[in-house]
């Protein structure tokens, strides 16, 4: 059933994500799901084959429904970090868009849309954030990711400050920080890797973020 295996991934994407890769044991994830070692291994080959699902989920949340012959074998996977690799570069592309032509966009369209960005990608980015030295290619390249989407912020926020979209910020850089890390927590680690995790709905997690920072930045 796609239901026990979707079990399994999450749970294995928590394990993961708040342990690390490295110290996750099938027999941690068996255990999270509530199910024997023995039955995890009747619908995956092993722990990198759930990995590589839980990756593959993230690029594209469809592949859950499919149908998939069992036990799951990395030759599903081929490629997978090239894919993440690129799935990176075309969301880069994507969030910059609007900078070619910014009279048409919005201070408030840019922190929906970074905070709808960022929830989407939320296991895959906060993987390769915590296991960066176990996946290096992924680890390297993710970073590249963070100071292109940093930059890409930063020219945002300068030319809605230059429109007087935005009250003036003394401090500009610290305060595209902050925007990031207030997003980013709303709708990546509160999920996943906060200290008390909380199944907030990410309707009410976004309509949060866009009170309090437009409310707080916004002329």
């Amino acid at each position: 059933m796609n239901e026990r295996i979707k079990a399994i991934a999450d749970a294995a994407a928590k394990l993961f994500l708040q342990q690390g890769y490295s110290k996750t044991q099938i027999s941690h994830i068996a255990k999270a799901v509530g199910v024997s070692v023995g039955t995890i291994y009747l619908d995956f080959v092993g722990k990198k084959e759930i990995l590589h699902f839980v990756l593959k989920c993230t690029i594209d949340p469809d592949f859950i429904n499919h149908e998939l012959q069992r036990p799951i074998t990395d030759d599903l996977f081929t490629g997978i970090e090239q894919d993440v690799v690129k799935l990176l570069e075309e969301s880069a592309n994507e969030f910059e868009k609007h900078l070619k032509d910014i009279e048409d966009y919005s201070f408030e369209e840019l922190i929906s849309d970074t905070f709808d960005l960022m929830a989407r990608y939320a296991v895959g980015c906060l993987f390769i954030e915590r296991n960066q030295f176990d996946f290096k290619y992924l680890g390297e390249h993710y970073t590249a990711y963070r100071k292109r989407f940093f930059k890409a912020m930063s020219r945002y926020i300068s030319e809605f400050q230059k429109q007087k979209m935005i009250r003036n910020l003394e401090y500009p850089e610290l305060i595209t920080t902050l925007i990031i890390e207030i997003l980013s927590w709303w709708a990546m680690d509160v999920r996943y890797t906060s200290f008390e995790t909380k199944e907030i709905p990410m309707e009410l997690a976004k309509a949060v973020c866009m009170d309090n920072i437009i409310s707080a930045y916004k002329l």
